[in-house]
C-alpha cells in the first residue's frame, strides 16, 4: 500500500476512534428556522485550469459564478464527457454548495458521502467529511451526528472534480439502520 494511503488510513482510524470516544457530533439547527425554502441547493461554480486539492478548489471559487441549483445530493456517476452536477462542464469543476438539509426527527444519525473527487462537508456547524484527493466514486468515512431537534440544518460543501467521471451523494440513517441515499426533498435553499 502506498505511503499516502497508509497515512490517510491511520488518520481516518484516529478520527473514528476520537469520535467514538467523544460521541456523536452535535449539529446546530438553522436559527432562525427558514420560513420557506426552494427545493434543492444553491451552487457556485469555478473552472480552474487545474484542481487536485480542496485548497485549489476554494481558491478558484473566490471568483466563482452562480450555477443552476442542484436538485439535492444524489448525483450518480457520470460517463466520461458528461457534465459534472449542473455545471455544464465535464472536467476541472469546483463547486461551493449551500443550503439546508432537513431531519424529520431528533436522534443520532449515521451519515456519509460518496464523491469523485474531493469534498469537504459541513452540516449544522460541524465538519462531517473531508476527502482531499482524486478518487473514484466511493464512500468516505461514516460519522455519527446528533440531531437535537427536527428541522433544517445548514449545509456548506466544497467539491471538486478533476478528470474522468464525477459523482456526489449523501447517505444517512438513524443509528443502527441501513445507510440510504438522502431524497431530494430533504434539501432546500
Amino acid at each position: 500500500m502506498p505511503r499516502k494511503h497508509l497515512v490517510a488510513a491511520a488518520c481516518g482510524l484516529l478520527i473514528w476512534a476520537g469520535s467514538a470516544i467523544a460521541g456523536p457530533l452535535k449539529l446546530e439547527p438553522a436559527s432562525p428556522q427558514p420560513g420557506s425554502v426552494k427545493p434543492g441547493l444553491a451552487v457556485t461554480y469555478a473552472f480552474p485550469p487545474e484542481v487536485k486539492t480542496l485548497a485549489q478548489a476554494e481558491s478558484a471559487l473566490r471568483k466563482g459564478q452562480p450555477g443552476a441549483p442542484l436538485t439535492g445530493l444524489d448525483y450518480w456517476e457520470t460517463e466520461e464527457g458528461q457534465p459534472t452536477l449542473t455545471s455544464g462542464q465535464a472536467l476541472r469543476v469546483a463547486a461551493r454548495i449551500k443550503g439546508y438539509v432537513r431531519f424529520d426527527a431528533a436522534g443520532v444519525y449515521v451519515i456519509d458521502f460518496l464523491s469523485n473527487d474531493g469534498l469537504r462537508a459541513e452540516i449544522g456547524g460541524q465538519t462531517v467529511a473531508v476527502i482531499d484527493e482524486r478518487r473514484p466514486c466511493e464512500p468516505g468515512d461514516a460519522v455519527e451526528v446528533e440531531v437535537p431537534v427536527a428541522g433544517w440544518y445548514p449545509v456548506d460543501l466544497v467539491y471538486f472534480q478533476r478528470l474522468g467521471t464525477a459523482c456526489l451523494h449523501m447517505r444517512a440513517s438513524p443509528k443502527g439502520g441501513k445507510l440510504d441515499y438522502m431524497p431530494d426533498r430533504a434539501f432546500g435553499y
